[in-house]
Protein backbone atom coordinates (compact mmCIF):
# COMPACT_ATOMS: atom_id res chain seq x y z
CA UNK A 1 0.00 0.00 0.00
CA UNK A 2 1.84 3.22 -1.07
CA UNK A 3 1.15 6.44 1.14
CA UNK A 4 -1.44 7.93 -1.22
CA UNK A 5 -3.29 4.71 -1.29
CA UNK A 6 -3.34 4.55 2.78
CA UNK A 7 -4.54 8.85 2.55
CA UNK A 8 -7.39 8.01 0.21
CA UNK A 9 -8.86 4.97 2.32
CA UNK A 10 -8.45 6.94 5.51
CA UNK A 11 -10.62 9.99 3.76
CA UNK A 12 -12.73 7.59 2.50
CA UNK A 13 -13.40 5.98 5.80
CA UNK A 14 -13.74 9.13 7.87
CA UNK A 15 -16.21 10.81 4.81
CA UNK A 16 -18.18 8.09 3.96
CA UNK A 17 -20.99 9.78 2.28
CA UNK A 18 -19.77 13.31 3.11
CA UNK A 19 -19.09 15.69 6.07
CA UNK A 20 -22.57 16.41 6.70
CA UNK A 21 -21.64 19.25 9.36
CA UNK A 22 -19.76 20.83 7.43
CA UNK A 23 -22.01 20.90 4.39
CA UNK A 24 -24.69 22.29 6.43
CA UNK A 25 -22.65 24.68 8.36
CA UNK A 26 -20.33 26.17 6.12
CA UNK A 27 -20.80 27.41 2.29
CA UNK A 28 -18.98 25.86 -0.72
CA UNK A 29 -17.14 29.02 -1.73
CA UNK A 30 -16.07 29.78 2.52
CA UNK A 31 -12.19 30.95 2.35
CA UNK A 32 -10.04 30.66 5.82
CA UNK A 33 -6.90 29.51 7.31
CA UNK A 34 -6.24 26.98 10.43
CA UNK A 35 -3.09 27.00 12.21
CA UNK A 36 -1.64 23.93 13.49
CA UNK A 37 -1.39 24.53 17.24
CA UNK A 38 1.13 22.56 19.76
CA UNK A 39 0.03 21.51 22.92
CA UNK A 40 3.42 20.17 24.51
CA UNK A 41 6.63 19.33 24.25
CA UNK A 42 8.07 16.82 21.46
CA UNK A 43 9.42 16.03 18.40
CA UNK A 44 7.40 16.90 15.68
CA UNK A 45 6.48 14.24 13.15
CA UNK A 46 4.35 14.13 10.11
CA UNK A 47 4.48 17.17 8.81
CA UNK A 48 5.53 16.55 5.15
CA UNK A 49 2.53 13.75 5.04
CA UNK A 50 -0.09 16.11 6.45
CA UNK A 51 1.26 18.24 3.11
CA UNK A 52 0.49 14.80 1.51
CA UNK A 53 -3.19 15.08 2.87
CA UNK A 54 -4.04 18.66 2.32
CA UNK A 55 -2.71 18.04 -1.07
CA UNK A 56 -5.02 15.04 -2.03
CA UNK A 57 -7.91 16.74 -0.56
CA UNK A 58 -7.62 19.79 -2.28
CA UNK A 59 -5.34 20.65 -4.21
CA UNK A 60 -5.71 24.39 -4.17
CA UNK A 61 -4.91 24.19 -0.35
CA UNK A 62 -1.92 26.38 0.42
CA UNK A 63 0.27 25.20 3.87
CA UNK A 64 2.97 27.48 5.11
CA UNK A 65 5.34 25.37 7.42
CA UNK A 66 7.07 27.30 10.31
CA UNK A 67 8.18 24.01 11.81
CA UNK A 68 9.48 21.26 9.93
CA UNK A 69 10.01 17.25 10.44
CA UNK A 70 12.17 16.44 13.47
CA UNK A 71 12.24 19.83 15.48
CA UNK A 72 11.74 20.03 19.01
CA UNK A 73 8.83 21.69 19.53
CA UNK A 74 7.02 22.99 22.58
CA UNK A 75 3.55 23.92 23.93
CA UNK A 76 2.04 27.19 22.11
CA UNK A 77 4.83 26.51 18.93
CA UNK A 78 2.67 26.79 15.65
CA UNK A 79 3.71 24.50 13.35
CA UNK A 80 2.45 25.25 9.98
CA UNK A 81 -0.71 27.44 8.72
CA UNK A 82 -3.37 26.27 6.14
CA UNK A 83 -5.51 28.63 4.16
CA UNK A 84 -8.21 27.69 1.65
CA UNK A 85 -11.85 26.20 1.22
CA UNK A 86 -12.65 26.15 5.29
CA UNK A 87 -14.69 22.81 3.91
CA UNK A 88 -11.56 20.93 2.99
CA UNK A 89 -9.67 22.10 5.74
CA UNK A 90 -11.75 20.81 7.91
CA UNK A 91 -12.49 17.29 5.94
CA UNK A 92 -8.32 17.01 6.32
CA UNK A 93 -8.69 18.22 10.24
CA UNK A 94 -8.98 14.68 11.76
CA UNK A 95 -6.26 12.75 9.65
CA UNK A 96 -3.97 15.35 10.07
CA UNK A 97 -4.05 14.90 13.35
CA UNK A 98 -4.60 11.50 14.12
CA UNK A 99 -1.20 10.77 11.81
CA UNK A 100 0.20 13.60 13.00
CA UNK A 101 0.08 12.98 16.91
CA UNK A 102 0.54 9.34 16.45
CA UNK A 103 3.76 10.43 14.92
CA UNK A 104 5.43 12.89 16.80
CA UNK A 105 4.46 10.54 20.17
CA UNK A 106 6.70 7.71 18.66
CA UNK A 107 9.44 10.92 17.52
CA UNK A 108 9.30 12.25 20.67
CA UNK A 109 9.98 9.05 23.03
CA UNK A 110 12.56 7.58 20.18
CA UNK A 111 14.15 10.97 20.56
CA UNK A 112 13.91 10.62 24.45
CA UNK A 113 15.61 6.77 24.28
CA UNK A 114 18.08 8.02 21.54
CA UNK A 115 19.55 10.88 24.43
CA UNK A 116 19.78 8.02 26.92
CA UNK A 117 22.38 6.02 25.14
CA UNK A 118 24.12 8.89 23.34
CA UNK A 119 27.86 8.14 23.43
CA UNK A 120 27.81 4.66 23.69
CA UNK A 121 27.88 2.06 20.92
CA UNK A 122 24.48 0.98 20.86
CA UNK A 123 22.19 2.03 17.99
CA UNK A 124 18.29 1.86 18.76
CA UNK A 125 16.09 0.03 16.66
CA UNK A 126 12.04 -0.13 16.30
CA UNK A 127 10.26 -3.43 15.76
CA UNK A 128 7.27 -4.34 13.57
CA UNK A 129 5.21 -4.38 16.62
CA UNK A 130 3.31 -1.87 14.68
CA UNK A 131 -0.30 -0.42 13.98
CA UNK A 132 -2.12 -2.27 10.95
CA UNK A 133 -1.39 -0.25 7.49
CA UNK A 134 0.46 2.47 9.80
CA UNK A 135 4.00 0.80 9.75
CA UNK A 136 5.20 3.03 6.88
CA UNK A 137 4.39 6.23 8.80
CA UNK A 138 5.48 4.64 12.57
CA UNK A 139 8.87 3.67 11.40
CA UNK A 140 9.27 7.20 9.41
CA UNK A 141 8.59 8.79 12.80
CA UNK A 142 11.28 6.24 14.51
CA UNK A 143 13.70 7.93 12.01
CA UNK A 144 12.51 11.07 12.34
CA UNK A 145 13.16 10.73 16.44
CA UNK A 146 16.87 10.06 15.72
CA UNK A 147 16.27 5.77 16.43
CA UNK A 148 17.38 3.11 13.23
CA UNK A 149 14.67 0.96 11.05
CA UNK A 150 14.71 -2.97 11.72
CA UNK A 151 13.58 -5.19 8.85
CA UNK A 152 10.19 -3.67 7.56
CA UNK A 153 8.66 -6.19 7.07
CA UNK A 154 8.63 -9.90 7.11
CA UNK A 155 10.39 -9.99 3.38
CA UNK A 156 13.41 -7.86 4.19
CA UNK A 157 15.56 -9.74 6.17
CA UNK A 158 15.33 -13.02 7.80
CA UNK A 159 14.57 -13.71 11.12
CA UNK A 160 14.99 -16.87 13.06
CA UNK A 161 12.59 -16.61 16.19
CA UNK A 162 12.13 -18.97 18.72
CA UNK A 163 9.27 -20.62 17.06
CA UNK A 164 10.74 -21.03 13.48
CA UNK A 165 14.15 -22.77 15.69
CA UNK A 166 11.89 -25.16 17.43
CA UNK A 167 9.42 -25.78 14.23
CA UNK A 168 12.40 -26.26 12.06
CA UNK A 169 14.04 -28.65 14.58
CA UNK A 170 16.67 -27.12 16.62
CA UNK A 171 19.27 -24.19 15.72
CA UNK A 172 21.59 -25.89 13.41
CA UNK A 173 18.70 -27.29 11.02
CA UNK A 174 17.24 -23.44 11.11
CA UNK A 175 20.01 -22.01 10.07
CA UNK A 176 21.08 -24.30 7.22
CA UNK A 177 17.45 -24.57 6.07
CA UNK A 178 17.76 -20.61 5.67
CA UNK A 179 21.29 -20.66 4.39
CA UNK A 180 19.78 -23.16 1.41
CA UNK A 181 16.43 -21.28 0.71
CA UNK A 182 18.56 -18.32 0.23
CA UNK A 183 20.67 -19.93 -2.50
CA UNK A 184 17.70 -21.72 -4.11
CA UNK A 185 15.71 -18.62 -4.56
CA UNK A 186 18.60 -16.39 -5.34
CA UNK A 187 18.03 -13.64 -2.69
CA UNK A 188 20.87 -11.79 -0.84
CA UNK A 189 19.33 -10.63 2.74
CA UNK A 190 21.15 -10.75 6.00
CA UNK A 191 19.99 -13.68 8.40
CA UNK A 192 19.34 -13.12 12.13
CA UNK A 193 18.49 -15.53 14.74
CA UNK A 194 17.18 -15.55 18.07
CA UNK A 195 18.60 -17.23 21.25
CA UNK A 196 17.42 -17.28 25.08
CA UNK A 197 20.44 -17.94 26.60
CA UNK A 198 23.87 -18.59 26.31
CA UNK A 199 23.94 -21.96 25.48
CA UNK A 200 21.90 -21.19 22.50
CA UNK A 201 24.48 -18.31 21.59
CA UNK A 202 27.64 -20.83 21.84
CA UNK A 203 25.82 -23.39 19.77
CA UNK A 204 25.04 -20.46 16.94
CA UNK A 205 28.81 -19.32 17.19
CA UNK A 206 29.86 -23.26 16.39
CA UNK A 207 27.29 -23.30 13.56
CA UNK A 208 28.09 -19.71 12.45
CA UNK A 209 26.09 -18.64 8.75
CA UNK A 210 24.64 -15.93 10.08
CA UNK A 211 24.58 -12.31 9.86
CA UNK A 212 23.37 -11.11 13.46
CA UNK A 213 22.20 -13.13 16.81
CA UNK A 214 19.96 -11.60 18.97
CA UNK A 215 20.34 -11.70 22.91
CA UNK A 216 16.34 -12.07 23.47
CA UNK A 217 15.13 -11.58 27.25
CA UNK A 218 19.00 -11.37 28.30
CA UNK A 219 20.02 -9.75 31.65
CA UNK A 220 22.92 -7.32 31.66
CA UNK A 221 25.46 -9.57 32.56
CA UNK A 222 24.45 -11.76 30.19
CA UNK A 223 24.25 -9.24 27.50
CA UNK A 224 27.55 -8.59 28.24
CA UNK A 225 28.77 -12.07 28.42
CA UNK A 226 27.19 -12.89 24.90
CA UNK A 227 29.31 -9.99 23.28
CA UNK A 228 32.45 -11.09 24.24
CA UNK A 229 31.70 -14.72 23.19
CA UNK A 230 31.19 -12.98 19.80
CA UNK A 231 33.72 -10.87 19.89
CA UNK A 232 32.91 -9.00 16.99
CA UNK A 233 32.53 -11.59 14.56
CA UNK A 234 28.73 -10.94 14.13
CA UNK A 235 26.55 -8.24 15.25
CA UNK A 236 24.77 -8.20 18.15
CA UNK A 237 21.25 -7.14 18.66
CA UNK A 238 19.84 -6.73 22.79
CA UNK A 239 15.87 -7.40 23.22
CA UNK A 240 13.32 -7.93 25.33
CA UNK A 241 11.82 -5.85 28.17
CA UNK A 242 14.10 -2.87 27.77
CA UNK A 243 12.79 0.09 29.65
CA UNK A 244 13.94 3.94 30.02
CA UNK A 245 15.46 2.50 33.43
CA UNK A 246 17.43 -0.26 31.31
CA UNK A 247 18.26 0.46 28.49
CA UNK A 248 21.68 2.75 29.64
CA UNK A 249 23.19 -0.89 31.23
CA UNK A 250 22.47 -2.74 28.12
CA UNK A 251 24.14 -0.02 25.70
CA UNK A 252 27.11 0.12 28.23
CA UNK A 253 27.39 -3.36 27.19
CA UNK A 254 28.92 -3.17 23.97
CA UNK A 255 25.95 -4.62 22.16
CA UNK A 256 25.47 -3.42 18.63
CA UNK A 257 21.58 -2.86 18.66
CA UNK A 258 18.90 -2.33 21.10
CA UNK A 259 15.39 -2.94 20.11
CA UNK A 260 13.08 -1.56 21.83
CA UNK A 261 8.85 -2.38 20.68
CA UNK A 262 7.04 0.17 23.01
CA UNK A 263 8.85 2.86 20.46
CA UNK A 264 5.22 1.92 18.70
CA UNK A 265 3.11 -0.23 20.25
CA UNK A 266 2.59 1.71 23.78
CA UNK A 267 3.34 5.14 22.66
CA UNK A 268 1.18 8.05 23.92
CA UNK A 269 0.56 10.80 21.12
CA UNK A 270 1.84 13.83 21.43
CA UNK A 271 -1.01 16.91 21.96
CA UNK A 272 -1.56 19.08 18.51
CA UNK A 273 -4.95 20.51 17.38
CA UNK A 274 -6.03 22.60 14.38
CA UNK A 275 -7.80 25.42 15.47
CA UNK A 276 -9.73 28.26 12.93
CA UNK A 277 -7.58 31.51 13.11
CA UNK A 278 -9.86 34.14 13.33
CA UNK A 279 -9.39 37.55 11.90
Amino acid sequence: MTVNDFIFEAIQEDVGSGDHSSLLSVPDNAKGSAQLLVKENGVLAGVDIALKVFSLIDKDLQVNVFIHDGAKVKKGDIAFEVSGKIRSILQAERLVLNIMQRMSGISTKTAYYCSLIEGTHAKLLDTRKTTPNMRYFEKLAVKIGGGCNHRFGLYDMIMLKDNHVDFAGGIENAIKKANNYLKENNLNIKIEIETRNLQELAEVLRVGGIDRIMFDNYSVEDVKKGVQMVAGKYETEASGNITETTIVEYAKTGVDFISVGALTHSVKSLDLSLKAKIK
